[in-house]
């Protein structure tokens, strides 16, 4: 029988294709372990006739339920700000949110995608070439991922992505802060010539929407691969980077750390990122 006194939290992620996220799971077995009874809600946005037009009803609703806050994901992340009250400076600075948080009736966003990819990166790659470095999209994930690497050091970022416009609207506002290390191409294969390193941060790859987001032929060994796709955590990318001899990253460490981050703002306890990516990766060897 559970103690009366047992804290209780609705919590959410909204967005496109998720019906597959492990989210849910990560987050409520990190809160049994704390004592705290959390449910999880998707609210999938292909299940709504409006879609993502949808979004500023459904953050009114969830904060009307007594959700403690949301995560947000694709395509959310950087049309949600104009709905929000205010912004965390890690939010602010990356132009994205990923988690929004209800606190004293207002809706606060925050961004813990940067740290969580830099927590990934860092740790399965610590030596790794920092000299060209491409990024593949330029949405809110890549966003925060564009000032994740270059806090950390990349000489040159370039940005590519299929609407244009996006990857120089990025790299503008990445130049207020990193100057000349950002820059923009055309296409990726010859921002490709000559680098070091490939980020992949399209939705290409996951289950809704599989396939690869450039061509094969333009993989060489000589490349690491970080990709941000983690449902499935093998994707097609990997697979094809693997093949030729690529150094990879997949998208499971960012995914865990930026869930250990967000169960900090949302419950206010400490996360043990330890157990929560141990717990991960027995979701996805039972998944697969």
């Amino acid at each position: 029988m559970m103690a009366n006194d047992e804290r209780k939290l609705l919590i959410g992620l909204t967005g496109a294709g998720i019906a597959r996220s492990l989210s849910p799971a990560m987050h409520e077995e990190e809160a049994r372990c704390h004592g705290i009874r959390l449910h999880y809600q998707l609210i999938e946005l292909d299940h709504i006739a409006a879609g993502s037009a949808a979004l500023p009803q459904l953050l009114d609703t969830a904060a009307q339920m007594g959700f403690a806050g949301v995560n947000i994901t694709f395509p959310c992340k950087q049309s949600v700000i104009p709905l929000l009250d205010e912004l965390a400076e890690s939010a602010r600075d990356l132009g994205a949110v990923n988690t929004v948080v209800y606190r004293d009736g207002k809706k606060i966003g925050h961004n813990i995608d940067a740290s969580g990819w830099a927590w990934a990166f860092q740790r399965a790659m610590p030596a790794a070439d920092l000299s060209r470095v491409v990024l593949l999209g330029a949405g809110g994930a890549g966003a925060a991922i564009a000032h994740a690497a270059l806090r950390l050091g990349l000489k040159k970022l370039i940005v590519v992505d299929s609407m244009p416009n996006k990857a120089v609207e990025l790299v503008a506002q990445l130049r207020q802060f990193y100057g000349d290390r950002a820059l923009t191409m055309p296409n990726v294969a010859d921002a490709l010539k000559g680098a070091s390193g490939l980020i992949h941060a399209t939705p290409t790859g996951m289950h809704k929407l599989p396939g690869l987001a450039l061509p094969v032929t333009l993989l060489q060994p000589t490349l690491w691969v970080a990709e941000v796709v983690y449902f499935p955590l093998e994707t097609e990318l990997l697979r094809a980077a693997r093949a030729v001899g690529c150094t990879t990253l997949d998208g499971g460490g960012m995914a865990v750390a930026q869930a250990a981050g967000a169960f900090e703002l949302f419950t206010g306890a400490t996360h043990d990122i330890a157990r929560m990516e141990a717990h991960f990766r027995r979701l996805v060897a039972r998944a697969s």
